[in-house]
């Protein structure tokens, strides 16, 4: 086969292109290579303050963060979280709007030997889709981690979401932690359970439940019929797409009977195991339409 030759002018053309069309290289080129940036310099929505190394650590550990993840930083800076997400083998991706901060990271990526993990994207961090993200990671002020809010609950349940310092205002944290006096905050994506579902039972009990359920964000309430009897709903937790309670079913002349149902959420359908004194049954639930 011959070889395809292009005159010297046509290819410098296209290889100008080509790069042009590269994420990285684009960034790369545009950023100065001798920039340094500054402790409390102006972004477009905060100033920049790094994240302590130990901080960034343990936000990565609160995550449970593995290679099997998908991990995305909004407001990446000089990239040391995306790195560190990248040297356990994530694929991390960083969101910066600064092009020289970009370049920073990109080099630093490629210094530290993760750079076909670690992807920095120059973007607005409301107008890039992160919904694919496993994990996502903040240090962005309060207000913008509420106005992000919506579009967090609408990712994948079970996404980890790990904010340093900032809160998502009445959205309370599954866990805080703390490293150097730094405080980091951790959400779960919870799944939307909220309305009536009518499921099944095999085995011993009733057959026929109803549950009518109530939520705000992970935490749930319910009130419970069985056969056409009210039961109590108590211990109820739901995170990401797993759900658990308790309903103690009315029996006449006697206590009221126990049953520990454990499941999980997938879209407008649950399904698990219930135990009960006695045994255990499998159990499924479809979300009445409304």
């Amino acid at each position: 086969m011959r070889s395809l030759r292009l005159p010297a002018a046509l290819l410098i053309t296209c290889l100008g292109i080509l790069t042009a069309a590269l994420p990285g290289a684009a960034a790369a080129q545009s950023g100065k290579a001798d920039y340094t940036p500054q402790v409390g310099q102006e972004g477009k929505d905060v100033i920049w303050v790094p994240t302590p190394q130990s901080l960034v650590e343990r936000m990565l550990d609160m995550a449970k963060l593995t290679s099997r993840d998908i991990h995305y930083d909004l407001g990446s800076g000089d990239g040391r979280t995306v790195i560190a997400a990248a040297k356990r083998g994530a694929q991390a991706f960083g969101v910066e709007y600064n092009p020289d901060m970009v370049a920073l990271s990109i080099r630093a990526a490629e210094k530290e030997g993760v750079a076909d993990k670690a992807k920095f994207i120059r973007g607005d961090i409301f107008e890039t889709d992160f919904s694919r993200a496993t994990v996502l990671t903040l240090y962005l002020l309060p207000s913008l981690n509420v106005k992000l809010r919506p579009t967090i609950l609408k990712m994948k349940p079970g996404t980890r979401v790990v904010s340093h310092a900032f809160s998502m205002d009445d959205w309370q944290a599954d866990q805080t932690d703390s490293a150097e006096g730094r405080t980091a905050y951790l959400w779960i994506v919870p799944a939307q359970v909220e309305g009536t579902w009518k499921w099944s039972v095999s085995g011993n009990g009733p057959r026929e439940y109803e549950l009518l359920l109530r939520q705000q964000y992970q935490q749930i309430e319910g009130v419970a019929r069985l056969d056409s009897k009210l039961g109590q709903f108590r211990n109820s937790r739901l995170r990401g797409d797993r759900i658990s309670f308790t309903v103690f079913e009315p029996v006449s002349g006697s206590e009221p009977v126990r049953r520990d149902f454990t499941g999980r959420v997938n879209g407008d359908t649950m399904e698990g195991t219930v135990k009960y004194p006695g045994g255990e049954a499998k159990w499924s639930a479809t979300r009445v339409k409304q």
